[in-house]
């Protein structure tokens, strides 16, 4: 392989940009509005390499448990490809070995389907705890569990003085199961390694063969704070496969839902992390605010979450009578809020003796990773799926990114802010310019297989999804890809350094997703 490679890389090669690299393969006829091509080995290695050496973005990779599939982020362009290869011997070469940021989604995949990733530096499992009964569930032969033991082998630990501190993966409160284990020496953490997957609930399996109405429900349930973004992005997918474009009014009802969302988590957000750092004032504060959203949501769409109201087509629940006023209270209340609280974050000095340098992502670190929203804008990756590919009624809209180079978790915090601001803005416009007209239009029976992908912005960063619709109208596969894939990995980079009490701190400013990773 590494002799292929080289000659891949060789001068003679006339590929110059991923995007160029991509449309090397063969088209697949059914992809819709993104292409996606079937790469050679060749090509596959020269993706991998051009990923290793920082010229693209690696934003999901997945398996149907034939191929396997790859989407990028063409820098050059902006824009999104998707490429797969064929796994004919059971075998793709692994990204990881020159691209680190795809190896648990390798993990994952071998997990699931059985594919080995040649060339994967770390071949431990990953989902798999040995609690299903089977290995491999989701391919075409799976094999029953040989044993009861399932040992899992942590990093060893090297060095004069250091020791292992194991947490989780039950923790105090209602939060969800994750196992850290630490390294430290004496209260300064060396290494975090951490073990997901303990809330998999096998959604490949329920996805296919599930009709659009039933895998929406279950795209709004991936991960429950974001139900509104899974929602939307998993929609647009079908929408993109089906050829149809949802109404107007329905596009903006989106978008109103989405921000609501967003306002709700990041003021949830911003009480738990001052929390974190014994500045309850702050926290009761942000949560009696961030109920009256929820009550607005609930005034507007029937559902205090909004679940279930985006549907592919459109949405299923119009702004109530008492909607727009509830929500309008909001904004106004906001406007006095929100610059107190600013001023109480920022002239709070025991606040920000905690905040201020702690838990630093570097930012090569995040740019390699592609890790979006908030804990990417903190350290200076500046994209947004709203703006870049960007949709429907974003164009129309007028808003401000916040960002920061800092990588710490005040300035995680702040953009938390920023991101308020912004999105109070962008209510205020959506209610301003909210077309009349229908709220859904019918999803045809495509006839043939078809296949979308739809990049959307939820309030932790950029949310995947993809589609394959059977002729009938069924899905044959489905793929989703929360932010908190490219994110988790960074929170093992942020704590090095800190001590060991400073990491629910630095891990509630991160607040990446136990559910939407584990799937």
């Amino acid at each position: 392989m590494n002799s292929l490679l080289e000659r891949i890389t060789s001068k003679d090669q006339p590929m110059k940009t991923l995007l160029e690299a991509m449309s090397r393969g063969r088209p697949v006829e059914e992809a819709r509005g993104r292409p996606r091509h079937l790469v050679d080995k060749a090509t596959w290695l020269w993706l991998t390499h051009a990923l290793g050496k920082g010229e693209g973005d690696l934003l999901s990779l997945w398996s149907d448990g034939a191929d396997v599939h790859m989407a990028l982020y063409d820098r050059a362009s902006g824009r999104i490809g998707v490429v797969s290869y064929a796994c004919e011997e059971g075998r793709f070469p692994s990204v990881a070995h020159l691209h680190a940021p795809a190896l648990r989604f390798e993990r994952a995949i071998a997990d699931l389907y059985g594919l080995e990733p040649h060339g994967c530096p770390d071949s431990r499992r990953w989902l798999d705890h040995g609690r299903w009964g089977l290995r491999r569930p989701a391919s075409a032969a799976p094999q029953p569990l040989q044993s009861e033991s399932d040992p899992y082998e942590f990093l060893p630990v090297q060095g004069e003085g250091l020791h292992q501190i194991p947490v989780g993966p039950v923790h105090a409160g209602i939060i969800e199961p994750g196992h850290f284990r630490f390294t430290a020496n004496g209260e300064t953490v060396a290494r975090l390694e951490e073990r997901l997957g303990y809330v998999h609930k096998g959604f490949d399996a329920l996805f296919t063969g599930a009709s659009l109405e039933r895998a929406a429900k279950l795209a709004g349930r991936v991960s429950g704070d974001s139900t509104v973004a899974y929602a939307l992005a998993f929609a647009q997918a079908c929408e993109t496969a089906l050829g149809i474009e949802p109404p107007p009014r329905a596009v903006y009802l989106r978008a109103l839902m989405a921000e609501l969302e967003r306002l709700a988590n990041h003021f949830g957000d911003i009480g738990a992390v001052c929390n974190d750092a014994a500045f309850a004032l702050m926290h009761a504060h942000t949560g009696v605010f961030r109920e009256r959203i929820l009550r607005a949501s609930h005034a507007c769409f029937g559902h205090r979450l909004m679940m279930d109201r985006i549907v592919p087509g459109g949405v299923a629940a119009d702004l109530a009578g008492g909607g727009r006023d509830a929500v309008r209270d909001i904004l106004i209340a906001a406007k006095k809020l929100v610059p107190n609280l600013i001023a109480l974050y920022g002239d709070t000095t025991a606040l920000q003796d905690r905040t201020v340098a702690s838990g630093r992502v570097q930012a090569e670190l995040v740019a390699q990773y592609a890790a979006g929203g908030f804990v990417g804008r903190a350290s200076g990756r500046a994209f947004d799926a709203r703006r870049t590919p960007g949709y429907a009624p974003y164009g129309e809209l007028s808003f401000t990114l916040g960002g920061s180079t800092e990588g710490d978790v005040d300035a995680r915090v702040w953009v938390r802010f920023d991101e308020v601001r912004s999105s109070l803005d962008l209510v205020e416009q959506i209610l301003e310019r909210l077309p009349a007209g229908e709220l859904r239009r019918e999803t045809p029976t495509p006839g043939g297989r078809r296949e979308g992908l739809a990049l959307v912005e939820g309030f932790r960063g950029d949310i995947l999804a993809w589609v394959r619709i059977g002729a009938e109208g069924a899905i044959e596969r489905c793929h989703l890809r929360d932010p908190s894939w490219l994110q988790w990995p960074l929170l093992e980079a942020a704590i090095e350094g800190n001590i060991v009490a400073d990491f629910p701190l630095c891990n509630k400013s991160f607040n990446c997703s136990y559910s939407g990773h584990d799937l």
